[in-house]
């Protein structure tokens, strides 16, 4: 079973956003091994990206996918052999740029710009449809 990391500068304080976080993570469990790791807004991320995994880095000039991508990015991961893929969010600064240079895929959700909390959401729930979408459920339209 796949591993997904997330790993996170920012803490999430918001109530409404920690839920919403715990249910996709609960969500996930049936399709993926799910962990969220939050370190400080001036933490180490490069530090804790697990060895041999398959880094994407979440940054407005990243590359865009649409939900059928990242389910092939995922089965891509699977089938290449990746146990773990790490999932990059800056905080509000952003991610290091040596940390997006080192990353095998750099991914923007869009040219808008999003608050890390809600970024979080936002992947966890893609993350979530694209487990759907390889399995034929029918919760992605």
């Amino acid at each position: 079973m796949l591993r997904i990391t997330v790993l996170c500068l920012g803490r999430l304080k918001e109530k409404h956003y920690i839920a919403a976080c715990e249910e996709y993570v609960k969500r996930l469990g049936g399709y993926c091994q799910p962990e969220i790791v939050e370190l400080p807004e001036n933490g180490d991320i490069a530090a804790r990206i697990p060895k041999g995994a398959f880094v994407v880095a979440l940054c407005i000039e990243g590359d865009k996918l649409d939900s059928p991508g990242l389910a092939r990015l995922l089965d891509r991961c699977a089938l290449e052999g990746h146990s773990r893929v790490c999932f990059l969010i800056g905080g509000s600064e952003g991610l290091p740029e040596d940390v997006k240079r080192s990353a095998q895929v750099r991914l923007s959700m869009s040219d808008m710009t999003f608050p890390h909390h809600l970024a979080r959401v936002m992947l966890l729930e893609q993350i979530y449809r694209a487990f759907t979408i390889l399995a034929g459920a029918k919760y992605h339209k």
